[in-house]
């Protein structure tokens, strides 16, 4: 049976003290999508129970986002045991999936064990997958010769406009689809800098994932509207822009597995 890491943030403030964490709804989506036919292990810097956003606890309450955060003994058993980053082992895993949240566009991008995990699935071709704001945590990741995983790539992420709705351009470091199109340039999705900059968030945040994925030579794409659906499937690299993107994207690691 093949088996997949899903990668939390430890990340609980964002740059001004806000409280923050993984986005409920973009881990649940894609986990009841793909659990009953993979092996699933969560993980993250410091391991074990990394805190959700608490917003999205709020936000979300449909039956699938409600039973993973508390009906679901299985999860709760797979919070418990997060492995820490330091401790996996990329040979156990046939894929990679990086959860969104504004968490993980502060630790993830600078985490020297994120990298070198990231580095490792990338490089040697296996699935590499994130949604909304889990993009951010690719920034570092290049192939053998140093190139950027988004140059060149189409990818999505978390948009500025969707970023500016909800007042984090001050949380993280930078802009999903402006760090895509920057280490990419190829046909990549991710939250796009419109939508970033729409939430309003650059405070909280060190950068825009839309402009730091565009700086990076990534394609970025995103959808129409805002907070609509968007998934990106270029090569091994998946991503998705935003929670309604979630079951998508968790439906294309389906689809690329089976």
């Amino acid at each position: 049976m093949p088996s997949i890491l899903f990668v939390f943030t430890s990340a609980n403030k964002t740059k001004s003290g806000a409280q923050t964490g993984w986005y409920l709804p973009e881990a649940a989506h894609p986990y009841y999508v793909l659990h009953n036919k993979f092996k699933i292990d969560f993980a993250s810097p410091n391991g074990p129970n990394p805190d959700v956003d608490e917003g999205s606890v709020r936000m979300f309450t449909d039956d699938e986002s409600v039973k993973f955060l508390k009906d679901d003994p299985e999860v709760k058993q797979k919070f418990d045991n997060a492995k820490k980053l330091s401790e996996v082992n990329p040979d156990d895993y046939d894929a990679i999936f990086y959860v969104g949240g504004h968490g993980p566009m502060i630790d993830l991008p600078i985490d020297p064990n994120n990298i070198k995990l990231a580095n490792a699935f990338y490089q040697s071709g296996k699935l590499t997958t994130a949604v909304c704001h889990g993009p951010g945590a690719l920034v570092g990741v290049t192939d053998a010769s140093g190139k950027s995983i988004f140059d060149g790539r189409s990818v999505t992420g978390f948009s500025n406009a969707e970023e500016e709705a909800v007042h984090m351009v001050e949380e993280i470091p930078f802009l999903l689809e402006t760090r895509i199109k920057e280490l990419f340039g190829r046909n990549v999705t991710g939250f796009s800098d419109a939508e970033e900059e729409e939430v309003k968030m650059v405070k909280e945040i060190p950068f825009l994932l839309e402009t730091r994925i565009k700086e990076l030579g990534g394609k970025y794409t995103k959808a129409e509207k805002s907070w609509s659906p968007k998934v990106v499937v270029d090569g091994h690299v998946i991503t998705g822009q935003n929670p309604a993107s979630a079951k998508g994207v968790g439906e294309a690691i389906l689809k690329a597995l089976s």
